[in-house]
Formats: structure tokens, sequence, C-alpha cells
């Protein structure tokens, strides 16, 4: 766990397909990762068994679907989608980041 995020000091994790991410802090019961997209990235559609998601649109413009609805979302747009919830995006915009927020942790990401 880190009590501080620095972004400077953290690299981005090459994730492949145009995507990269950055694990800011966390806890049991909750997580914080910025999640950076080429234009034209695919967060290919899925869900969590176990999580529920809420993600920031920090950079740039996607298009998010959930559950079957598509909406274009920009910058301090954000979204939700609880466990079992089909949800994905596209990057519309180069360098677009996405903060996203995992409850509980995302333990298969540490």
């Amino acid at each position: 766990m880190k009590t501080f995020f620095i972004n400077d000091e953290s690299a981005w994790e090459e994730l492949g397909n145009g995507i990269r991410r950055k694990i800011m802090t966390w806890s049991d019961e909750l997580m914080m990762v910025a999640v950076q997209f080429d234009k034209g990235a695919i967060g290919v559609a899925h869900q969590h068994d176990i999580h529920d998601q809420i993600a920031y649109v920090a950079v740039g413009c996607f298009e998010v679907e959930i559950a079957g609805k598509k909406r274009v979302l920009k910058v301090g747009d954000a979204y939700r989608a609880v466990k079992h919830q089909m949800h994905g995006v596209v990057a519309l915009e180069q360098g677009s980041v996405l903060i996203d927020t995992f409850s509980p942790k995302r333990a298969d990401f540490l």
C-alpha cells in the first residue's frame, strides 16, 4: 500500500494494444489506477465478479458502453459499472486517461 502516489516517480506499465496503467494506491477495500489509451485503443467489454468500478475521465474523450448503452464522455465526466455489469471503452483521442477506482482492490493487479 502506498500512502502517497507521486506521478513523476511512477512508470507506465505497458498492457499492450495501446493501453498502459499506473497503480496509484490501494487499501484492502479500495484501489485507484490511472489508465492511458492511444487513440482508438479499446478497453474490451467485460464484467467483474467481485469488483464495483467507478472511472473518471481525466484526459481526452471516450466512448463508453455499459449494459448495452453507449455515451461519449469527456474530461470531468465519470461512469459506474457495478459487479456483473458489462462495460467497455474506446479512446477517441490520443493520450486519453481514465482514473479507475475499484472496490475491493484488484489483487490481480498487484
